[in-house]
């Protein structure tokens, strides 16, 4: 089996988590245990795996955003993706950039300040 990668996050509302990552972002609820003892749901697009668990008393400080990491998300179609967005109504921290290293991106804050990057595919 090929190597894979999972981020897991730990947001303050599992519910709002969902509503942003599959409602605007069109990612696909893969497990679903929001009403276990220690809620969790594994969410999904193409490649790309997002576990979200919510920490019974809290979260953290130490795995509190910012803590200077950034999820990039590399898609075909990134006009699409940030019109798609906007229309939703959701704020742009940066529009989209044509980057010294080639690269164009936008910039978003997920419900929790977890900072996502849009960007086309690499080199």
């Amino acid at each position: 089996m090929p190597t894979s990668l999972r981020l897991e996050i730990f947001p303050a509302d599992l519910n709002a988590t969902v509503r942003f990552y599959v409602d605007l972002l069109g990612f696909v609820v893969d497990d679903d245990r929001r009403a276990d003892p220690l809620p969790y749901i594994a969410l999904s697009r193409d490649g790309f795996r997002l576990g979200a668990v919510a920490l019974p008393g809290g979260v953290p400080a130490y795995r509190h955003p910012p803590t200077g990491v950034e999820i990039v998300v590399e898609v075909d179609y990134l006009h699409a993706e940030r019109d798609r967005i906007v229309r939703a109504g959701w704020p742009l921290q940066e529009d989209i950039t044509l980057r010294p290293w080639g690269l164009k991106d936008f910039r978003l804050l997920d419900p929790d300040g977890h900072y996502l990057r849009f960007t086309t595919h690499g080199r």
